[in-house]
């Protein structure tokens, strides 16, 4: 039997049949070295439970919520280290060990950058733009697959309980501890929500979110603006 890797793997889902079959059987050599992968649905109306049942490790039910899907698994989790990644998205090679040899490195969380898979010129600018902004801001996204020692995620309270900007919440209270450790290698993630509802559109609906958030807006009524977009 393989031993236990001191990493956990934690994907939120909600009606992700499209992309969790294939997401979760390219984490499959990371399985069979021991990485715990569990996956967190929201209360799916389609074949995702059943995709990801005899794919993952754990398979959990929780209140519909990124933020509280994903908490949910960091307490069900095994691992010493987690790392959060969305069901479009998939690791670079070896992922565990480039994490396990970062939070050696006088680390307690991080990220990886971010290239994302869709057609069109701005997605390549796009995703070098999201990757200097988080290395110099200390801010990072879910896209960009964080990760985090599980002693750090309790210090500071686990994801807030937000609809929107959760992963913007979280990494501003941890980049107050210590820096992160922002990884070159690239996580590759799905265009499907710029190609879905337009590039530009999308970014610019993003940016003005971000901004109002700064700027002490609501997150649940931000959230509101954000239902043509809106994630699990």
């Amino acid at each position: 039997m393989t031993a236990p890797h001191p990493l956990s793997i934690i994907i939120p889902c909600l009606d992700e049949a499209a992309e969790i079959a294939a997401t979760l059987e390219a984490l499959s050599p990371m399985r069979r070295r021991g990485v715990e992968v569990i996956v967190v649905d929201g209360g799916s109306s389609d074949d995702t439970i059943a995709l990801a049942a005899s794919r993952a490790d754990l398979v959990l039910l929780a209140p519909r919520g990124r933020a509280r899907q994903m908490n949910a698994g960091a307490v069900r989790a095994r691992g010493e280290v987690l790392l959060f990644l969305h069901a479009d998205s998939s690791l670079p090679e070896r992922a565990e060990d480039l994490i396990l040899e970062a939070l050696a490195a006088r680390g307690s969380w991080g990220r990886f950058d971010v290239a994302i898979r869709g057609e069109g010129p701005l997605f390549k600018l796009i995703a070098s733009f999201m990757n200097l902004r988080s290395r110099c801001t200390g801010i990072a996204t879910g896209d960009q697959a964080l990760f985090v020692t599980r002693q750090l995620f309790e210090q500071v309270g686990r994801f807030p309980d937000l609809p929107l900007m959760e992963d913007v919440a979280l990494t501003t209270k941890l980049k107050r501890r210590c820096r992160p450790r922002c990884l070159r290698q690239r996580v590759s993630t799905s265009g499907r929500r710029w190609q879905r509802h337009g590039v530009v559109r999308t970014i610019v609906l993003m940016w003005q979110l971000r901004l109002a958030y700064w700027l002490g807006a609501d997150p649940h009524k931000l959230a509101s603006l954000y239902v043509p977009h809106k994630r699990s």
